[in-house]
């Protein structure tokens, strides 16, 4: 019996296929490439000396989803595949509604013909909207700032009422926060095609030069120095919070929402300068205006994730920005 990894081959997805791998688990992986390489499934290998089944398959393509079904005993998924571009999702609202909601709907479907009910799925804490109070509960109301947030709030409520008409499927909605940080070995780390999206690649390409400089969106928020908090996360450790989350999930039912988060705000310029120190030079960047939809702070409570999983982030904002620059210096043009 294995576990099916969509998007297997992305940033977290690839990291959690590592600890998935060390843990002694079968998988199985599946991914497109559309926001990700090849490399990344032999770098696994590398790391972990193991091999395992892979599938270049759309989860819109429904017929290449079932194969990926018939051909091996799967008994939980996953499910990291989707698109995430916070302001392309404002840009193409119809194709990222498609993509994340029909992909999930096949994927869905597929798992329930062939008797797989259990699922992680890769939330997010955009669900929290703008204006509950930090740190973030899980049991807050819900809500979305842009269609991105959208998929994942519809999808987790998709999933709620999957195990309503079934109460045998057992789901896992893990919000998680902001991930950042690389594998030790240099190997594995976030390497996103094109412009980067996210603050720590961004930052990286311009310690590497292949970006002049960095944008930082708004310094006139509440907080300590005008620049927006959020909640930053080794992508090791919230890789290893999935297999936790897989062991809890396997002899139950039911739906539980978790926070994988340290619990701790750091500023966007707290992180370029933790990012300086690691690469021993100065990142320029350029105050621009505030993007919308951004919120001043954001922070997990992730206390829920210790009580239920056993599971507490272990690394450092000093331990992300090292094993970043440790990746994108071994690897200056990506993958």
């Amino acid at each position: 019996m294995a576990i099916l990894v969509t998007g297997g081959a992305g940033y977290i997805g690839s990291h959690t296929c590592v600890e998935l791998l060390n843990a002694g688990k079968e998988i199985v992986v599946l991914d497109n490439f559309s926001n990700s390489k090849p490399e990344a499934l032999r770098r696994i290998e590398k790391i972990t000396g193991k091999t395992f089944p892979f599938y270049q398959v759309d989860l819109l393509d429904q017929e290449g989803v079932e194969r990926v079904f018939s051909e091996n005993q799967i008994e939980a998924v996953i499910h990291f595949a989707g698109l995430k571009a916070v302001g392309e999702s404002c840009q193409i609202p119809l194709k990222y509604y498609h993509n994340n909601l029909t992909g999930t709907f096949y994927l869905c479907e597929a798992m329930a013909k062939h008797g797989c009910k259990r699922i992680v799925f890769s939330s997010s804490a955009t669900v929290y909207g703008m204006h509950n109070p930090v740190p973030f509960k899980e049991d807050m109301p819900l809500s979305a700032t842009n269609p991105y947030g959208y998929t994942k709030l519809f999808i987790e409520q998709i999933l709620t009422d999957l195990h309503t008409a079934d109460p045998d499927w057992s789901v896992c909605l893990l919000r998680y926060f902001n991930p950042i940080g690389a594998h030790k070995s240099g190997l594995l780390g976030e390497d996103p095609n094109g412009i980067p999206n996210n603050l720590l690649p961004y930052i990286a390409q311009v310690a590497t030069g292949r970006l002049p400089m960095l944008s930082v969106y708004g310094n006139d928020y509440d907080t300590p120095d005008g620049t927006g908090v959020r909640d930053y996360i080794h992508v090791v450790d919230l890789a290893i919070g999935h297999v936790k989350a897989l062991d809890y999930m396997m002899d139950k039912t039911g739906v539980e929402a978790i926070n994988l988060g340290t619990g701790h705000g750091y500023s966007v310029l707290d992180v370029v300068h933790a990012f300086e120190k690691a690469c021993g030079k100065p990142i320029p960047y350029k105050i621009a205006p505030r993007r919308a939809g951004d919120i001043a702070t954001s922070y997990a409570d992730s206390s829920k994730a210790k009580e239920l999983l056993g599971w507490t982030a272990t690394q450092t904002i000093d331990d992300m920005c090292e094993d970043s620059w440790r990746f994108c210096s071994q690897n200056p043009n990506g993958l």
